[in-house]
């Protein structure tokens, strides 16, 4: 009840704390990141087969 009097907003991506907003940034770019590796090495091993 309080963050909804603060932001005015009952939707919970309005009333995320900056470190929560960190976090969920975060944990995008660190699944980002493994979706490029897991390409990336999976075009190691077509390239190596070569």
């Amino acid at each position: 009840m309080k963050q909804s009097q603060a932001s005015g907003s009952f939707k919970e991506k309005d009333n995320r704390t900056p470190e929560e907003e960190e976090l969920i940034k975060l944990r995008k770019e660190n699944q980002r990141l493994m979706m490029e590796n897991d390409s990336l090495k999976q075009a190691a091993l077509i390239m190596g087969r070569k």
